[in-house]
């Protein structure tokens, strides 16, 4: 599996390289009333609103000043409620360095999972950094995401709002 890593507040992440689009420079989001800290808000990438999200807060870390270094990484996933639709999201990272492949690895450690860390995978040691695996598709809580998919999608989908 390749992997393209990142860092969030100085320590290294990576997703899988198969679920990015594209690479940009930090956009400006349109802030979002009543949502968790985590969600910037939303920006308009190639005609379509995407959220975004910073994932050092989402990690619970503090994030650092934006700098030159500071990227949104655009990727996209099927939901598994509805695995025929595709949610984009924007996470705003610092340093997206390098395409890795989990084959690379000189040590591997399962997935340690807190309460509200079900979204991190394992843990890697590639080149002598350890790296933490981020699961895209767990990334946002399931009523988050839930609101992303259409109402019809989102009354179907485990806590989604029956008609």
């Amino acid at each position: 599996m390749q992997l393209l890593t990142f860092s969030v507040s100085g320590e290294p992440y990576a997703i899988e390289s198969r679920r990015v689009i594209e690479v940009l420079p930090r956009v400006p989001a349109r802030p979002l009333p009543r949502m968790p800290d985590y969600l910037l808000g939303v920006f308009t990438y190639r005609g379509t609103l995407v959220p975004l999200v910073d994932l050092a807060s989402r990690l619970g870390v503090e994030a650092p000043p934006a700098r030159l270094s500071t990227r949104v990484i655009v990727v996209e996933f099927a939901p598994t409620s509805a695995p025929s639709l595709v949610i984009r999201l924007g996470l705003v990272a610092e340093n997206v360095v390098a395409i890795h492949t989990s084959e690379e690895a000189e040590a591997s450690l399962p997935p340690i999972h807190g309460r509200e860390t079900g979204y991190l995978d394992r843990l890697l040691r590639i080149r002598g950094r350890t790296v933490q695996l981020i699961d895209i598709c767990r990334l946002l809580p399931g009523d988050l995401l839930a609101g992303l998919l259409p109402a019809t999608t989102a009354a179907a989908s485990p806590g989604g709002a029956a008609s």
